[in-house]
């Protein structure tokens, strides 16, 4: 099984998921990590906030936000090496690294150019 690690910015919480207006792509990331773990499959998410040893403990992570600052946050290691950065791993991406049937986390809709919403 793959190791995933996701590297995020500064929030006020853990999850992000507080406040009067949820960003729907905090959402949608915490219900994939949710189900993932229901099945036993641990995806490993760190808060700038909360876990900032954790950014510098990581050789990867820690290079990348010296280069490009944390503004470029999140990214996502897989295996050790640096997967995304600037944004989630959509749930495609996710079954693919993970060998999950396709239909697991279900069809992400796509809003806009570049990336979905």
């Amino acid at each position: 099984m793959k190791n995933i690690e996701i590297f995020e910015p500064a929030m006020c919480c853990s999850t992000g998921l507080c406040g009067v207006s949820v960003d729907p792509e905090l959402l949608r990331i915490s219900t994939v990590l949710n189900t993932l773990k229901e099945r036993g499959i641990e995806v490993k998410r760190y808060n700038l906030t909360n876990a900032p040893m954790e950014f510098v403990k990581n050789k990867v992570v820690s290079e990348f936000v010296k280069v490009y600052g944390a503004d470029r946050l999140p990214v996502t290691v897989v295996d050790s090496e640096l997967a995304i950065s600037g944004r989630y791993p959509t749930n495609e991406e996710f079954t693919e690294w993970l060998s999950l049937p396709q239909d697991l986390l279900g069809k992400q809709e796509c809003c806009c150019d570049g990336g979905c919403c």
